[in-house]
């Protein structure tokens, strides 16, 4: 099976996989040899004018998709930074951030300098996760300590407090990309909860459905035509496929990484980065990794519902496409403009991918060669020393 990407954000399937081109590679932080930096995640403004990395440093660094060029740093939060997103549609240069040093803050990146910030009523909740949406566009959703909180992003005050909905730490919150009033929190509970948020917020009323997981959750996505799915990944590398209007389990799969790592002749895969949705090709895709840095895209198929509440049958396909060569470590975010659906920038069919060496990798279809080797100067680094190794990981 081919890769190729398209516009929408998809795989077009053929008839053999693909290893693509890695064409640039960006040493985005250094660290000391026992204790190295590493970058937590990869996005992009809508337009692709400027892509943002966060760093185990609590750093975001910015950069250019297209040329990898080098634009400065942000500097503000004093924890580990959970997420990074371009959110405000209407302000396509404003990154938003949330961390553990409790608090949600907006960045204009073209001086990067704090626009605004967002605090909890507590001042010892850590932000794990956070998602912009609600009727208005101006609803700001966060997890935190078995909370799921709730700001007014017009006057930045918090709204409301939800405490029955989990008992442990909320790690994921996504508002629906249709239903915008409609939000699914994740937690290491194991529950996936469905929050009303259309009027007046409260634990008594807008807790719509409970979907159980099993185990702790790691990441949540809606895909589909409509995004009535939501797939599922977990820390223990399970993946499950839901309907989470009818809360109903369409496809689990435990064993996922024995499923893919039979699907491929490279070692073992070790655990999964994310999922890729395809609205083309109505194709969900898995990407997995190895703990030597190398990547592979794994398509999943499965049975649509039946209407009972049983999951259906489902697999792991063989390898669409391999990311081999640019890392030296485990992988932790891949980045292309097909994620979101956008026009390829500059007519470039390109990935970026960070990871645990601090390096940035870029790939595209074609040449295989490397065309651009970039080394950052140690003293644009920005190095804490007291970070060590038990920040070494995502909070969860």
């Amino acid at each position: 099976m081919d890769m190729e990407l398209d516009i929408d954000g998809g795989i077009e399937e053929a008839s053999a996989p693909r290893r693509l081109g890695l064409t640039n590679t960006i040493q985005a932080s250094f660290g000391a040899p026992d204790n190295p930096d590493y970058i937590f995640d990869i996005v992009a403004s809508q337009d692709s004018s400027v892509m943002a990395v966060s760093l185990s440093t609590n750093v975001i660094k910015l950069y250019s998709p297209v040329t990898g060029q080098y634009l400065g740093d942000i500097n503000g939060h004093e924890g580990t930074i959970s997420e990074i997103s371009f959110s405000d549609l209407n302000s396509p240069q404003i990154l938003h951030s949330c961390s553990v040093d409790g608090t949600i803050r907006a960045w204009d990146t073209r001086n990067r300098q704090q626009v605004s910030i967002l605090r909890g009523k507590s001042s010892s909740g850590e932000m794990f996760s956070f998602n912009i949406g609600g009727s208005t566009g101006d609803l700001v959703a966060a997890g935190s300590n078995a909370k799921v909180l709730f700001w007014d992003w017009r006057n930045q005050k918090q709204v409301a407090c939800l405490e029955e909905c989990h008992m442990e730490d909320v790690t994921q919150v996504r508002f629906h990309p249709n239903r915008r009033d409609r939000l699914v929190s994740g937690s290491v509970d194991g529950l996936m909860c469905v929050i009303d948020a259309s009027s007046n917020i409260n634990d008594d009323d807008q807790l719509e459905s409970v979907m159980n997981v099993g185990t702790s959750i790691a990441r949540i996505g809606f895909f589909g035509a409509s995004n009535k799915k939501l797939w599922c990944l977990t820390h223990v590398e399970t993946l499950s496929i839901w309907d989470w209007e009818d809360t109903l389990q369409e496809a689990a799969i435990g064993e996922a990484r024995a499923t893919a790592s039979a699907n491929w002749n490279l070692p073992h895969v070790d655990y999964f980065v994310n999922c890729h949705y395809s609205l083309s090709h109505d194709r969900l895709w898995l990407i997995g990794g190895t703990n030597d840095g190398s990547l592979g895209y794994f398509p999943v198929s499965y049975n649509r519902s039946n209407g009972q509440n049983q999951p259906n049958s489902s697999v792991i396909g063989s390898l669409g496409a391999a990311l081999i060569g640019g890392h030296v470590g485990v992988v932790r975010s891949v980045w292309s403009p097909f994620n979101v659906g956008v026009e390829p920038v500059h007519n470039q069919r390109i990935v970026w991918t960070g990871g645990e060496d601090g390096r940035l990798c870029c790939w595209s279809e074609g040449d295989m060669s490397l065309k651009n080797r970039a080394w950052i100067s140690p003293g644009l680094i920005m190095k804490t020393l007291k970070n060590s190794k038990q920040h070494r990981h995502r909070p969860y």
